[in-house]
């Protein structure tokens, strides 16, 4: 089947469904940034164990001790990335700046993650978490 004969076949109401789908998933691009709010908070940890948890809009380097040796995490710019790592892959490195989400070193145990981390002053405790 050929385009031409894709396109000759098609429907008034194939166009308009065709749109209205395109469009709804542009709105979602639009509306995500809305939705979800933005991360303000960069948490390390080591062995599972949060180390620090820092501002994402305050510019600094960070060394954190692993089973493996040192790794060394940027903060700038409101990105952050790991510029040195004793693992032998060196993936954590490569994976470069990143604004949300998370950088794992699997080999020395160290997990970057930037979200809305809550301090443990303003968690509210109810009667299901206990």
């Amino acid at each position: 089947m050929s385009l031409n004969s894709v396109l000759k076949s098609t429907t008034i109401a194939d166009k308009i469904l065709l749109a209205l789908l395109i469009l709804v998933s542009l709105s979602g691009i639009v509306f995500v940034k809305e939705l979800l709010p933005e991360a303000k908070r960069v948490m390390i940890e080591v062995n599972g164990h949060p180390v620090y948890i820092l501002p994402k809009d305050k510019d600094r380097t960070v060394s954190v001790e692993g089973p493996e040796g040192v790794t060394v995490i940027e903060i700038k710019d409101q990105r952050v990335r790991v510029t040195e790592s004793p693992c032998h892959n060196k993936l954590c490195i490569r994976q470069g700046w990143i604004e949300s989400g998370a950088i794992v070193c699997i080999p020395n145990r160290v997990v970057v993650t930037i979200s809305n981390h809550e301090d443990e002053s303003n968690k509210i405790v109810d009667a299901i978490t206990g």
